[in-house]
């Protein structure tokens, strides 16, 4: 038995993008079960997995247990997996970790508000309120003082659950240009740059059609992450590849890159390659040899 994680769409819910880093960016092993906000499924899907809850994500332990809030994710997991180093081992970096993550959960209404994580576009001509100016603010000062503790590059030292809890605010920093420092800014171009991160949002824009709840009315940007090596769909192979490099599975649907034509086991497998080739080692180790 492996846990099972239900969440939402990828390129906009903040909380799922926790709960999925919080197995992903450790390698620990879990089932991704994936809903769509703003519809009638989305209710029916999670009273399904987890009756008389609302929100994602959620988790099923391997005993059964359900698991239905993002902190308590986090927690059970970093005592599941002592080996996996959610947090931190030295007791002061893992006092300041677990601090940061309790801040977050709670904390910094005005900007999750006014600012609602789209890992699609880039929005300019943002009016920052008084409210996202006093988040900001404190999260100049958090993140300077675990940084200045810890040497970074990350909050705590390496990369660990403090920061998982801290990347959607990081990417709400790119999504709408806030005001920030150099160092701020550096930190959140890094949670775009992460490797697991890369795998989210590749997987989020070729998931289904924009929310139109998301759309802010400004006039739109490219997103801010590191620039995907070109690649795009084509109707026909032969591929250098006979089988999918994530399933096993034989090739069914097939991309072009540099001239070269690679294989995949379905349109999914397919597309989140093209969204970001390098995002992907599977694909990566073939296309390098």
């Amino acid at each position: 038995m492996t846990y099972t994680l239900l969440i939402a769409d990828k390129s906009y819910s903040s909380w799922s993008l926790r709960g999925w880093l919080s197995f992903r960016a450790f390698d620990i092993p879990v089932s991704v079960k994936t809903t769509r906000m703003y519809c009638d499924q989305f209710r029916l899907d999670v009273d399904g997995f987890a009756p008389g809850n609302r929100t994602v994500p959620i988790v099923r332990t391997p005993t059964g247990g359900l698991l239905t809030d993002s902190i308590a994710i986090a927690w059970h997991l970093d005592r599941a997996f002592p080996d996996k180093g959610l947090l931190p081992a030295d007791p002061n970096a893992r006092a300041m970790a677990m601090s940061l993550i309790a801040e977050m959960h709670s904390g910094f209404t005005g900007l999750r508000g006014a600012c609602p994580m789209n890992l699609r576009t880039g929005w300019e001509g943002f009016e920052v309120t008084d409210a996202v100016r006093a988040d900001l603010e404190r999260l100049e000062r958090v993140w300077g003082a675990a940084l200045d503790a810890h040497g970074g590059p990350w909050l705590c030292g390496d990369y660990s659950l403090a920061d998982v809890f801290f990347a959607p605010v990081a990417t709400r920093i790119l999504t709408y240009g806030l005001p920030v420092s150099d160092r701020a800014l550096a930190y959140a171009k890094a949670h775009v740059a992460h490797p697991a991160f890369r795998r989210w949002r590749a997987m989020g824009l070729v998931e289904g059609p924009e929310q139109p709840a998301y759309d802010m009315g400004l006039p739109r940007r490219a997103f801010p992450a590191p620039e995907p090596l070109s690649a795009r769909a084509v109707d026909h192979g032969p591929s250098e590849n006979a089988t999918c490099p994530y399933s096993g599975n034989p090739v069914t649907d097939f991309m072009e890159m540099d001239g070269r034509i690679f294989g995949f086991c379905n349109p999914f497998c397919r597309d989140k390659t093209v969204a970001d080739p390098e995002a992907w080692p599977d694909f990566m180790a073939i296309y390098q040899t």
